[in-house]
This record gives structure tokens, sequence and C-alpha cells, in this order.
């Protein structure tokens, strides 16, 4: 690890002015993906900027309805709140399957967002890769590609996104509150994070120095939701799939609203808003649930060694559709 300046922040204004106005400067909060990298030499920030102490841990109803959580607030935390747990039950469900215990107590919401992905060829900084150094090439490409993209990958990046509670997110409709140079932004989930192109080094649309300082999540609690992951073993691995369903089904069994993200085959959380539009006022039939996991998957792209993604994520997302036309949250 190279030598690195500390700075404990003041406060979420004065941090975001010193990171934008230092090129090398990071910001530092619960540090379980940034210190990771920086031992591994894929981060080699010169400056950290300690948010950890902001008033930015709460989680709080707006007087709309609406629940927002602070950028600081910990996995494991967020996971337990009453509010998420009654309101949002894919979230908590999620946030449960994501990493480890004492992960999830150092975790935070912001830094959730903002992980990198565990390529193994990002990870290992003898090898080419264009998200760590662009214009070096992907070594995932012609080499061991299980884990990697189906859908919205490019000829220079096939990784994946690696979090949890950014699939739950995205199927939630939350929105991103963003502190910038420039005043404070909020955006969709889903317009945080970019396919790879040809910028695969470029996870967000966040610029430097732009902090996460809180994420909202919509008033409207009426719908069903689960959320479902397959992975190598039941604790600590990340997803090969996962879905998460927000569906509002009426008294004749028709989809009012059905809001899907799939987790574990793209770059960023992706959002299956072609299986959105088959279910939306159609009835809850397998028949259906087929209909709109093919529509999603007819433009999956997979690798050499991943095709068995395509099956997984059909019959997953048919899985949880059954469970939630049944009535059942997260089971």
């Amino acid at each position: 690890m190279i030598p690195f300046d500390y700075e404990r922040a003041m406060g979420a204004a004065s941090a975001v002015a010193t990171v934008t106005g230092h090129s090398g400067a990071a910001f530092l909060a619960g540090g379980t993906n940034l210190v990771d990298h920086m031992k591994l030499g894929i981060a080699t920030p010169d400056l950290l900027v300690d948010i950890s102490k902001l008033p930015l841990d709460t989680i709080e109803e707006l007087p709309d309805g609406r629940v927002r959580i602070g950028a600081t607030v910990r996995n494991s935390d967020l996971a337990a709140h009453p509010l998420i747990r009654q309101r949002y039950p894919v979230l908590s469900q999620a946030l449960l399957a994501g990493a480890s215990g004492q992960l999830r107590n150092m975790a935070t919401t912001g830094g959730n967002l903002l992980q990198r992905t565990r390529c193994v060829y990002f990870q290992d900084v003898s090898t080419p890769c264009n998200k760590r150094e662009p214009g070096t090439g992907c070594s995932a490409l012609g080499g061991y590609t299980r884990n990697h993209a189906i859908l919205g990958a490019s000829d220079s990046c096939v990784a994946v996104h690696p979090s949890d509670m950014a699939v739950a997110m995205a199927a939630l409709d939350a929105k991103v509150v963003v502190l910038g140079a420039h005043g404070k932004r909020s955006l969709p989930l889903t317009a945080l994070f970019r396919n790879p192109g040809n910028e695969p080094n470029r996870d967000t649309t966040l610029e430097h120095g732009e902090l996460i300082i809180a994420v909202d999540l919509p008033a409207d609690t009426s719908s069903l939701s689960a959320y479902r992951k397959v992975r190598d073993r039941a604790s600590y691995a990340f997803a090969l799939v996962s879905v998460a369903a927000v569906v509002d089904i009426d008294d004749s069994g028709t989809f009012r609203e059905a809001r899907i993200a799939l987790g574990g085959v793209a770059h960023q959380p992706w959002r299956a808003e072609r299986a959105e539009e088959v279910l939306r006022g159609a009835e809850a039939t397998e028949e259906n649930f087929r209909r709109a996991a093919d529509a999603e998957l007819v433009f999956a792209s997979p690798l050499p060694d991943n095709a068995f993604k395509i099956p997984m994520v059909r019959n997953t997302m048919i899985a949880v559709l059954r469970q939630l036309a049944g009535g059942q949250n997260n089971g």
C-alpha cells in the first residue's frame, strides 16, 4: 500500500470541496471495498477524506411518505430497521443475502452502491484490464468467464456489478441524492450506473468529487416484493444470478404493475424492462411468467463459460413471480 494522507471531514460540503479540488483524493466510509483495493494496488488515492462521522447515518420517513436512508447507514442497521422490514422487505432480504455479518456491520449504503466488480482479472494487477487500466485489454475475454455478464456487456469489458442491495433498490425505483461542487441533485438509482461501452473504467455517472448523501425510497408500499439469490454456497458468495421483483396484482389476478431487476448478469443492476412490459396488464399465469422472462433474455449474449445463466435467470424470475402471484412476500 502506498503512503497516503488522511483527513476527517467536518461537513459534507467541505468534504466535497476537498475531493473535487484534489484529483488523487477519495471518500472513505466503511472502507470494506476501497481499503481492499488499496492493499491490492488497484486503488492508489493519495488523500482519504473520511466521511464516516458525518450526520448521514439516519433512516427517516419524510413528510410525503418516502423513506430517506443516509449514505453512511450500515447495511446491518438498514436490514434490521422496522421501516425497511415492514415496508420494503425486498431490500431487507437482499441486504441479508449479501456478504458476512461482519462486513454488513461495516459496509455503508453509499459504499455498497459504489463497490466495484469482483472480476478476478480486475483484482489481479498482473493482468490486463480495461476497467483498471483503460486501453490495456480485457483478460476475461478468452479467459475464465463463469461469473461474467450476459446482458449489456461490450468488447471492452464483461464484468458484473456485485451489489445485492442495489438490485433491490433498482426494483423499488429508489432515487440517489448526490452532493457536488454545484449543489445537490437527485437521480434515479438506475441512472447512477452505466453499461461499460468503451469506458469500462467508469462504473457510474458520478463526477469526481460528487458524494452520495442519501437514498430515497418511494412512499408506495402496497406492492408485494421478493428477492431471490442463486449462488455457489449459502453464505458469503456473490450472486451467480439474482432477481428482485416488486409487483401489484389486482383481485382478478392481473398485474397492475411489475418492476423487476436482475443481479449478477450485467455491469449494473439490470432493470428488466422488457419483462415488465409483458407483465403489465397481463394475467398472473405461468405462461405469462415465461413470456416475460423470454422477452428479457432474447438479447442475452453468453460467454463460453456462462451460458447456464440464461436458464438460471429464466427459472429464478419465474419462481419469484409464481411466489408473488401466490400472495407471498419474501420467502
